[in-house]
Parts: C-alpha cells; structure tokens; sequence
C-alpha cells in the first residue's frame, strides 16, 4: 500500500483510503484537492421565482425537479472552489468538454423520505459517498470529502425541503452527478470538473402495488467485464444497455438478467443487483448474489439486504458466482424459493420468470412479493420512513 499522499495545497499530509477490491484497478490515495470541499465555504442564491408544484399522485420519475441545485467546481490550479446553491437551471457547457466526448461522468441515486412526523431522513448516505469516490477516482477525477458533501447535501435538501412528498413511498430523489469540464479533445485527466446536485420529488415505484418482471437472460450482450468500470456508476455503463433492453421488451420482456463468460454467470438485472433465495445442491437454504469481483455494483440495497439476512440467521448467505444453468435446473426442480432485483429506485423487484435460451422458466409467487423479498421490502421501508430507528437513517 502506497504512503500518504502529499497535498501540495493543502500543505497536510491527507489519510490513505481502504484498499480497493482485487480487479478494481484504481489508486489506493486519495487526490490531491479533497480535503478542500468545505461545507462552511458554501453560497446560498435563492430562487425569486418558485415553481409551481404538481400533485404528488402525478408524478413520475426523473420528470420534475426542484427549485435549487448545488454546484462544486474543481480546478487542477485551485483546487475546490466555493460551493454554490443557486436556482435550478440550465448549465452551459463548453462543446469540448471532455465529458461529452469521453464519458468522463459519474452519478450516483439517493433518496431522501419524509417520516409521519415530518423529519426529513437519508438512507445511508455515507455508501453513496464512497461509492461515487471510487467512481471518479476511476475515470482520474477528483475526489472529495464525503462528510462535507453530505452536508452541502443536507442544505439543499433543507431549503427545498417542502418539495420532499409525504406518505409511504413518496421520496425525492437525489442525483449527485460528477462531469468533467476540461475544454480539450484529448483523452487524458481532466484540468476542470464539476460536481452537481439536483432534486426530483417521486411517487411509488408500484402505484398500483407489486408487478413481477419477466426476464431474458441474454448471454450476447456483456453489461460488465473484469478489469473495467462495472463496480462504478459510470455514464458509459449504462448507455450500451438500452440496445439489449429494448430488444428484449420487443421480445416481450421487462428486463434483461445479464449473464457472463462460456458458463453464463448470473450478474445483475437491469440496473439492479440479483437475488436468490434457494436450496443449493448440497441441500443448503441459501441467499446467493454475485460477489463484488469488480463487475458488480456494490448496491446500497443490495449491502443493506446482506447486513439484514445474515442477522436474522435462519440460512446460508453468500456472494458467490452461480450460472444460469444451475438456476435453471433448480427452478425446474422446485428448489428456487424467492428471485429479486434489488436497487434504490425499486428496493426490490419481484421476478416471475426468467427465458433463458428459448425456455421460459416460471418463478413462485408470481403475482406478487415473493416471501424474502417481502421481508426486505417492509424491513428496509420501515428504517427509510423512520418507523424503525436505526443508524441507517439519518435526520437531516
């Protein structure tokens, strides 16, 4: 493990961070500037014009957005400069960015809730953090102060606070985004970027209660590979998937199970990360995800679950890599007990079916939650909307 790494700002030495997991091929320090990202630092310009709200039962994802956004730029030169709240708007970018060329760009989904009395609460947000600080330590972009951050986050939330709906599965939803904004059509790290929030209030993502989701497991097509991007949350990740996608809802799916290398390894589904609830081949009762090999998104939800399960200690939990075709042979065997999506816009997404090389392979309990998912669903719910305290959620 490399030392400290020298500040030359700053004029400190700033702490390592934890190693990184095998394959992830990033640094082990820190850049340079983060220590700047200053909470105090920060420029408040309300908005003299507030919109107009809709009705909370109207809306629909990432289609409204509040009335502020928090804006951090970052210059090689200077380091992180103030950081400003100012009204939503558009923000000019220069042709030449390098992360419209390049896809130099990172982002992150939070999602802050609102209790019965009327608390303003975040669902461990110090994961995102880190999660979006591997992202752009990644793609060569500066790095910040996770805690001082998630305070400048807090703030914006705290002025658009009135924009966050009341009622179970009512959120605002939060998009931390990173981007550079170097000027320069050369691939290399760039000299200037921004890091930006912006707000979204969003209804249930069942309105009309729970729809299990039919998959096409599609062993064509590679979401993630070793040595790549795919334990980050890139731009680049995503934009190949819509192809796939929408060649599998022509086909009559809602998602594609993303399978991997000549033995078809289970990875993700859709955006989300991939459960199973089974009685393995060696009689075991099992909850079986793939591991954080550096392909997988380490979800929040998919953490939470994890930390959740292996504290009731009724089965074997494990991170482990399992095959389409042992799935498929234990569905066919009646050994498949619960299969879900699991991610921070849904929490979880029940699975009916799987169609994996022409064969449709049907699921339990495909009207609704199956039992484990359930679980999780009330469990996690319950700490997001304060009804359970726990460390997880914070009071902003």
């Amino acid at each position: 493990m490399m030392a400290a790494a020298f500040c030359p700002v700053a004029r400190r030495v700033l702490p390592s961070v934890r190693q990184w997991p095998r394959g992830f091929g990033v640094t082990n320090v820190t850049r340079s500037f983060a220590s700047q990202l200053e909470s105090s630092r920060v420029v408040v310009e309300r908005s003299t014009s507030p919109k107009e709200k809709i009705d909370k039962e109207k809306l629909t994802f990432g289609t409204t957005f509040t009335d502020h956004m928090l804006i951090c730029d970052w210059q090689a030169e200077e380091g992180w400069l103030a950081p400003k709240i100012i009204p939503f708007g558009e923000m000019p970018v220069h042709p030449a960015a390098s992360s419209l060329h390049y896809a130099l760009q990172a982002f992150e989904g939070m999602k802050a809730y609102k209790d019965a009395q009327g608390k303003v609460r975040l669902f461990r947000p110090d994961m995102n953090m880190k999660r979006l600080n591997r992202s752009v330590e990644r793609l060569s972009m500066p790095t910040f102060d996770g805690d001082q951050f998630t305070e400048l986050l807090k703030e914006l939330i705290r002025i658009d606070s009135d924009w966050v709906p009341e009622g179970d599965g009512y959120s605002l939803y939060i998009r931390p985004t990173a981007i550079s904004t170097h000027p320069f059509l050369g691939v290399g790290a760039p000299k200037n970027s921004r890091l930006y929030v912006i707000l979204s209030p969003v209804g249930p993502y069942y309105p009309t209660g729970f729809k299990p989701v039919s998959l096409y497991a599609d062993n064509q097509n590679v979401r993630a590979w070793p040595g790549g991007v795919g334990f980050t949350k890139c731009g680049g990740n995503y934009a190949p998937t819509i192809n796939p996608q929408s060649e599998a809802a022509q086909k009559g799916f809602q998602q594609v199970l993303w399978l991997y290398g000549e033995n078809d390894e289970v990875t993700e589904v859709g955006t989300m990360n991939m459960f199973t609830l089974w009685v393995n081949e060696n009689g075991e009762k099992e909850l079986v995800t793939a591991p954080l090999d550096g392909t997988i998104l380490p979800g929040v939800t998919r953490d939470s679950i994890l930390a959740i399960c292996r504290g009731l200690g009724e089965f074997k939990v494990s991170e482990r890599t399992y095959t389409m075709p042992q799935l498929a042979k234990a569905i066919d065997e009646g050994r498949v007990i619960d299969c879900f999506g699991a991610g921070t816009a849904a929490v979880v997404c029940p699975i009916k079916s799987i169609n994996y090389k022409g064969k449709d392979y049907a699921l339990p309990d495909q009207e609704t939650l199956g039992p484990l998912a359930k679980r999780m669903w009330d469990s996690i719910t319950d700490i997001q909307y304060g009804r359970v305290e726990n460390e997880w959620s914070i009071v902003i």
